[in-house]
């Protein structure tokens, strides 16, 4: 096990490793960024200083190993707009994106898996059809018009909820609901396909013979083994969660990284977009990490050598 983890480590080093060089290499397909922040009343003199401050007057495989230098020493570098150091941009908005994907993700897995084994469990009723509608709508409704009807309804005629910006639990529940739709119908559907299968097994005919209650036979025989491709289906979308949360926040004025990346591949702010597709790239693949580890706990064949 510690030789798996050891090498899937060294994997995700190195698929991140991957991700910051295309990343590093396609922003400055882009054009200067010293052009759009001194603008067309600037002198030639003023723009040579400015790219030799920023050191994009290199060549561009020099830029490259001087930023791979200063990443290995954890120097992220500073922001070509604002001159602060990327890392303190960075944390200060990973405290409102952490919060909106938290919320979404408990929202998206609790709605999916109890719907989708109450479907499966309850196969072919009138909840179930209502069910397998909502799976369909949900993955094929986009993010950003879902988030501006919502808040239509909700904010303008309704008048329960804010519009935008952070605040308490009332400014958070548009931007979870209409993150989490999407996930929560694709867990829905890959529950309840997997809970069919499950349901009829051989050892859940038979421990229902013994006399066991429906609801153990359910949620502690046949959820735990049902719940397998489920994970893996969650790992793969996770990127598809970061990706709708960076456009759920831009809809709602949410101030996390969706707002912050707009902000800097606007203006080509090349530190400031290497900076959030290096935390983001990591939380993903620690995710996966930690999902491989996750398999061993819900089916305890698996084992890694």
């Amino acid at each position: 096990m510690q030789r798996y983890l050891f090498g899937r480590f060294l994997q995700a080093l190195f698929s991140l490793f991957v991700l910051l060089t295309i990343v590093f290499f396609a922003a400055r397909l882009t054009g200067d960024p010293v052009a759009l922040l001194v603008g067309e009343m600037a002198t030639r003199e003023q723009v040579e200083k400015l790219r030799a401050y920023y050191g994009l007057d290199k060549p561009m495989h020099v830029q490259y190993m001087l930023y791979l230098s200063h990443l290995a020493r954890g120097d992220l570098g500073r922001s070509i707009v604002t001159s602060r150091r990327v890392t303190t941009l960075v944390v200060q908005r990973l405290g409102a994106s952490l919060e909106l994907l938290a919320a979404a993700l408990l929202l998206s897995l609790t709605v999916g898996l109890v719907t989708g084994v109450y479907c499966a469990v309850n196969r072919g009723n009138r909840f179930d059809l209502l069910g397998r509608i909502f799976a369909v709508i949900g993955q094929s409704l986009p993010v950003f018009w879902l988030g501006l009807i919502l808040m239509l309804v909700f904010a303008v005629w309704l008048r329960l909820l804010p519009t935008c910006g952070r605040g308490g639990l009332s400014h958070l529940i548009l931007p979870a609901v209409t993150l989490a739709c999407g996930l929560s119908a694709g867990i829905l559907r890959l529950t309840r396909s997997s809970m069919l299968d499950i349901l009829s097994t051989e050892y859940i005919k038979l421990a229902r013979i013994k006399g066991l209650s429906e609801l153990i036979v359910i949620w502690k025989h046949a959820v735990k083994n049902g719940l397998i491709p489920v994970v893996t289906y969650f790992a793969v979308l996770l990127a598809n969660l970061v990706a709708g949360a960076i456009v759920t926040e831009t809809v709602f004025a949410w101030p996390g990284f969706g707002q912050l990346i707009m902000q800097a591949v606007i203006h080509r702010d090349f530190p400031l977009i290497q900076g959030i597709v290096l935390f983001v790239g990591s939380f993903v693949l620690l995710a996966n990490v930690l999902v491989d580890i996750l398999y061993t706990f819900l089916d305890p064949r698996i084992r890694y050598n």
